[in-house]
């Protein structure tokens, strides 16, 4: 064996081993914006994207299922639903006393019948003309509020529950004054007469009640 061979051989056995090959991460994704400048160049810059995976919502329980939000309703009302309102309310306070008077005297005419004193008499008949006006002013302006609130949702079973018991108090004092020209002849009719009225009274007053402040 030559120089040279010995040579070739001792360079291959002192040399360094090769380096492994690493392979470098993937580079982000890159997105090339481009940007007007001031003089009418146009430069571009890179602008990074992050990516996101969204998360996966929870599985609701078998049988149930996802509803909207519900909304808010607006109603609302012409000024004209506000002075019926006031005229109802206003009303509304003079029938208890009504009530009252009608049935004191109604009770001094059942007892003593003609013999009555004057103020049972006469002032029966005016007190009677006056809830029948009251009724029906009431009557008028309570449902035509119903009518232009109909879809108000607010107290809307309290509402018209008012409005049912009114208006059968309505048909309730027709019926006792039509029995008031026969509560004269007999005292079965007398007796007729008052039963009907005390219900009608009764039932109205239920109606009044089913709008105070303590029952929302």
């Amino acid at each position: 064996m030559d120089l040279l061979t010995l040579a070739v051989v001792a360079a291959q056995t002192v040399a360094p081993l090769p380096a492994p090959l690493v392979v470098p991460p993937p580079a982000p994704a890159v997105a090339v914006a481009a940007e007007l400048q001031p003089d009418g160049a146009v430069s571009a810059g890179p602008v990074l994207t992050a990516r996101f995976t969204p998360l996966p919502l929870p599985a609701l329980p078998a049988g149930m299922t996802l509803l909207p939000a519900p909304r808010d309703t607006v109603i609302e009302y012409s000024a004209a639903y506000y002075r019926r309102l006031d005229i109802h309310r206003w009303g509304s306070y003079a029938m208890l006393p009504l009530f009252a008077f009608q049935y004191a005297a109604g009770r001094e005419l059942f007892d003593k019948s003609s013999t009555a004193p004057a103020w049972a008499r006469e002032g029966h008949g005016i007190a009677a003309t006056g809830v029948a006006a009251l009724f029906g002013v009431n009557t008028v302006t309570g449902v035509w509020n119903l009518y232009e609130g109909w879809n108000d949702p607010q107290e809307h079973g309290r509402k018209v529950f008012h409005a049912a018991m009114m208006m059968l108090a309505d048909a309730g004092f027709v019926a006792t004054g039509i029995l008031a020209d026969e509560a004269e002849d007999s005292s079965s009719n007398r007796e007729l007469h008052r039963t009907v009225a005390l219900t009608s009274i009764g039932v109205a007053t239920i109606g009044w009640a089913s709008m105070l402040d303590i029952f929302r």
